[in-house]
């Protein structure tokens, strides 16, 4: 990824470069697969945006990204 998307991402969310490396790097080893992980990313995530996701939507993301449901345009989305 480039810096203009860390920008994009940053000036909506207010999470830094460093924040969302640090999360990708728990992603590390394949660690897409893994719901404990999955689960914990997305916590923070929710954590750091101030936004409340319910447990419903928790297990949709973490069921499509095991499934390899996550769109390959995701760049475009920000």
């Amino acid at each position: 990824m480039n810096d203009s998307i860390f920008k994009k991402v940053e000036k909506k969310t207010n999470i830094n470069k460093d924040t969302i490396l640090s999360l990708a790097n728990k992603l590390k080893n394949n660690n897409f697969k893994d719901e404990k992980v999955l689960n914990e990313v997305i916590s923070e995530l929710s954590y750091m945006t101030g936004k409340e996701i319910s447990e419903e939507k928790k297990e949709k993301i973490i069921n499509a990204i095991k499934s390899d449901k996550v769109p390959s345009d995701i760049e475009n989305k920000f």
